[in-house]
This record gives structure tokens, sequence and C-alpha cells, in this order.
């Protein structure tokens, strides 16, 4: 099934609500045609109102513009604007087969019953749902439901696919199976897709790229691995995973240093006056101890599985957490020795040139 690519370009889009709350600053983005956005941020953030400006659910301020390719929808209604829409809880009629699920759209709309027919089939093929088509919802899986909601969602071929919040009321192993199913169905279905969500790892599973929001605004926008790796904003790099907060007294800031125990890491100038630095527990390095690394004792030992995590007590720091290997030897009580890459230090406060 050939569904259009819109390109959606979102040029100083506010929202301020009747009692003067400003949901939405002045915002500016543009997704590409076939592209999967994901919004991330917390609640509150301005993510869901945004989506709600997308989709015509809401109007925004005086002077926002909004188009869906060469079409301004800015002040069209939602059911002009040819968006489809998946829920939280999927919102699918109990009473409906999910071939009558999945076509609901194209009835409301007068379409042709054989055309009504070959849409369903190809979707049911699409979302494999084959054998499935006589089955009400509640005879369905979590994963089956989610592919019904896609499928009634897509069925009227709409310009942009808008998924709030789908998977946030499962538990975290059905999450995380339908988290890959939603992914690999939105990869197939080649359409323009913003996806609304708060859960960092369902955003980088899902998403070509993020847009990270922060009390209104967004923050910074890029595939996961940049904004993982490169965050350009404290707040990108401590929302989307784990951070260290490294301590620097004066004497470190004037000399453009962080100390750790006996040794001495370089800081760009930039961050001459930052009173703390940022490090992820997976990008330090423990090794056995000697003269040219730090040395810092083991205070705590937790097995998580897949890894374990260490809590190391070094001079004039506060506890430190480290990601190792599930079967290293470390224990409370050890004496290791801390390696840190100075390229792997982030900023605690957003820099300013």
């Amino acid at each position: 099934m050939e569904l259009e690519r819109t390109r959606v370009d979102i040029v100083q889009c506010a929202k301020t609500y009747p009692d003067g709350t400003r949901g939405l600053q002045p915002t500016t983005l543009h997704i590409e045609p076939g592209e999967v956005l994901a919004l991330l941020g917390p609640s509150g953030c301005g993510k869901t109102t945004l989506l709600r400006l997308i989709a015509g659910l809401e109007l925004p301020d005086a002077g926002s513009r909004l188009m869906f390719g060469d079409t301004e929808v800015t002040r069209l209604p939602i059911e002009q604007r040819g968006v489809g829409m998946v829920f939280q809880h999927y919102a699918l009629f109990p009473h409906m087969t999910v071939a009558a699920n999945i076509g609901y759209g194209l009835r409301l709309r007068g379409v042709p019953v054989a055309e009504q027919r070959r849409v369903v089939g190809e979707l049911v093929d699409l979302v494999r749902l084959n054998g499935l088509e006589h089955r009400r919802p509640a005879e369905l899986s979590g994963g089956q439901r989610q592919r019904v909601a896609l499928a009634r969602a897509v069925a009227v071929r709409p310009r942009v696919l808008l998924l709030d919040e789908p998977l946030t009321a499962l538990d975290a192993k059905l999450k995380e199976q339908l988290r890959d199913e939603l992914a690999e169905l939105l990869r197939r279905l080649h359409i323009t897709a913003v996806h609304v969500t708060h859960d960092q790892q369902e955003a980088l599973a899902i998403a070509d790229r993020l847009a990270v929001m922060q009390a209104g605004r967004i923050v910074q926008v890029g595939d996961g691995e940049t904004l993982y790796r490169r965050p350009e904003h404290p707040f990108v790099a401590t929302f989307l995973g784990r951070v260290n907060r490294l301590q620097r007294d004066e004497d470190a800031r004037r000399r453009h240093v962080l100390k750790l125990g006996r040794i001495e890491l370089p800081c760009p100038p930039l961050w001459g006056d930052q009173p703390q630095l940022l490090l992820r527990p997976e990008d330090i390095e423990l090794c056995t101890p000697q003269a040219e690394v730090a040395e810092a004792q083991v205070m705590q030992r937790r097995f998580l599985g897949e890894r374990v995590q260490l809590s190391l007590s070094l001079p004039h720091q506060p506890l430190i957490s480290v990601d190792v290997d599930r079967d290293h030897p470390a224990r409370a009580g050890d004496t290791v020795g801390v390696r840190v890459a100075p390229q792997n230090l982030m900023p605690a406060e957003a820099v300013t040139a």
C-alpha cells in the first residue's frame, strides 16, 4: 500500500491558553517526508501541545505557521488535515471485528465496498494480522491490538501519522516487545510520523530523529546517537541516560582541569567556570591501580543481570556510578584504578561562546 510522504514545516508555532499559561514557546521544526520524529520530554514540557497543534485539535497563537507539504494547515480543522492518530489505549471499537475496525474510516467516507475490502486486505497483510480478521479486540494480544490501531489510522491514507504515547499503559516486558514491533511497522509503512513519548528508550528505538523538549521549548534535535554522545545542552545529557556529576574546586576551574584523585584531566577553556562536569557511567574504565590513573574504592556492587553497577569513592568527589561487565570481579572494599577519556566529559551548565 503506497502512502504519501509529506514534509511537515512548523514555523514559529506557539500556544497560549486563555488563562495566560504558555503551553508552547515559539517553535520551529522541520520533519522530512517519510521520517519518524519523536517529541521527547518530561510531563508538562509541551510535547503533547505541539502534537495537538499538528493534529488540529488546538489552534496556535497568531503568527504561527504550519505546513503539510505545500498546503498551509494552520487554521484547518482536524478532519481537513489528513492526519491519522494512534492513542495510548488504541481506542478500538470493542464490538467490531479486526476488519471492521480497520475499515471504519473508509466506511465513514463512503468508499465503495469493493475498495474497502481491497484496502483492508492489503493492510491485514501489511501488519501481519492474517487469520484474525473476524476476531474482536478482546480476543487479541496487546501487540495485535496495536497493529489494528495502526492499520485503522493509515487506512484512510493520511498525510501524517500521529502517535500519542501509544505504549505508556503497558508493563515493561510487553512494552519492549511492542516497541520493536512498532518500529518495524513504521519503517514498513514509509509514512511521515510524529511520536510523542517521555520514554527515552522508546524514542531511541523507534524514531529516526528526536526533538528533546523542556519547559515549552525544543532544546535539541538530532538522531539518538548524536544526542546521547554529543548533547548541546545539559538537559539533553541528563534526560537521555544516566550521568555522574563531578565536582571542580576553584583551582581546577582556573586551570581548566578536572581533578580525579591524584590525576588531572584537561577541559576546554569554555568550561572554565563550570563547578560540575557530567560523565556517563559506561564511559568510566576500570583497571588495576597504577601511577598514571586515578584510584578509587568500591563502596557497593549491584548485580543487574546484563551488567554490574559499582559505586566508587574518590577523594573530593561524590560517589560515582560505574557500569561494568556482569563478570567483573570487583567487590565492595576493593581498590581499583579509574581511567576517563577527557572527550567523554560533558558540561553541567549551558556553554556560551
